[in-house]
């Protein structure tokens, strides 16, 4: 028999974990138990030295013990906690990238590493979407200042109202499965979609139109998503020089990751007009320190890294982190294997 941890917490859920592999593993061939970690009603954090983790390693010791498989979403799969884990061969991360899993112990180990790639990408487009709209038409300030008993219809003056996404050039940097989707609602608001991403095979079908420079897909584009995946190159990719830039005016969206971008040449570029709105669900540190100057710059939407809370996004994971467990005792190869 197999045994298998779920490590779940307060948005993938262990007993939905336990559901979805019920569904594609005989439940004779498992023996499954479960722990609850604290996300997100307790912030994640770094723990020793993995990222954007919940619970405590001698937590994780304790319940993997004589354990064959662990599914999780935040538990620390720290050095300390894979070496400790005698029986171990396999960890399912219900989340894109496996940050919270030290890759290299687990490599040393044996232990295969399993992700849930765009299991959050509906979720994250269509917040990327929001996110734009908001920042386009200054939604959230209009909202504050009716439930403050304000109506300043003096907005509708023709230097003080934005412009509309149909017939408007977006750039995209990055065409991932997020990137995909935000394509396709744009085209749906008639926009011409501009893609910068080096790795990516884009479809004639897709209907967007393939960059291969990045200063003229900024020279071009009057809003700009970013949605590529951060890695040593993409790194602070969007600084003072790519903002400068942009035509004047331009919108900036944000809901990848926070250290793709220098936010300090973002506030500039807010205080010069360079840029006429940005909106942001991520940020090079979070929570957002109270010294933070996107807290006082002009013309900003901010949400705190939710792009990607959905029920469905949850329950898709659930279901991916099924498939690997079904696949492994079955042995058939691991889909979405971290490294394979």
């Amino acid at each position: 028999m197999t045994r298998v941890l779920l490590a779940g917490d307060h948005f993938v859920q262990a007993d939905a974990l336990a559901h979805e592999i019920a569904k594609v593993v005989p439940s004779a061939a498992l023996d499954m138990k479960q722990l609850l970690l604290p996300w997100p009603k307790v912030p994640f954090a770094a723990v020793a030295e993995v990222d954007e983790a919940s619970g405590s390693e001698d937590e994780m010791i304790t319940a993997l013990k004589d354990t064959d498989i662990c599914v999780t979403q935040m538990a620390p799969l720290t050095q300390r906690v894979i070496a400790s884990a005698n029986a171990l061969k396999l960890i399912c991360v219900t989340r894109g990238g496996p940050v919270n899993v030290n890759l290299d112990a687990a490599r040393r180990r044996g232990v295969a590493v399993c992700a849930a790639p765009g299991r959050n990408a509906a979720a994250t487009a269509e917040h990327t979407m929001a996110l734009l709209l908001a920042a386009l038409r200054k939604i959230p300030p209009r909202h504050s200042e009716i439930i403050a008993g304000e109506w300043r219809s003096d907005f509708y003056a023709f230097d003080q109202v934005g412009f509309e996404i149909g017939g408007s050039t977006v750039g995209l940097i990055g065409y991932g499965a997020v990137g995909r989707q935000v394509a396709r609602m744009l085209k749906g608001f008639g926009a011409r979609v501009l893609v910068y991403d080096p790795f990516a095979t884009i479809d004639a079908a897709d209907g967007v139109i393939q960059e291969n420079d990045l200063q003229h897909l900024l020279a071009s584009s009057k809003i700009i998503s970013l949605h590529a995946r951060l890695t040593k190159d993409t790194r602070g990719m969007i600084g003072a020089a790519q903002l400068a830039a942009l035509p004047p005016g331009s919108v900036l969206v944000n809901a990848a990751r926070g250290a793709l971008l220098d936010y300090e040449a973002v506030c500039d570029a807010l205080d010069s007009r360079q840029l006429a709105a940005a909106a942001f669900d991520v940020f090079p540190e979070e929570p957002l320190p109270a010294q933070s100057r996107l807290r006082t710059a002009p013309n900003i939407v901010m949400t705190p890294h939710l792009a990607g809370a959905t029920k469905e996004t949850a329950l898709r994971a659930a279901r991916i982190a099924a498939s690997q467990v079904a696949a492994f005792v079955t042995g058939q190869p691991l889909p979405f294997q971290v490294g394979a």
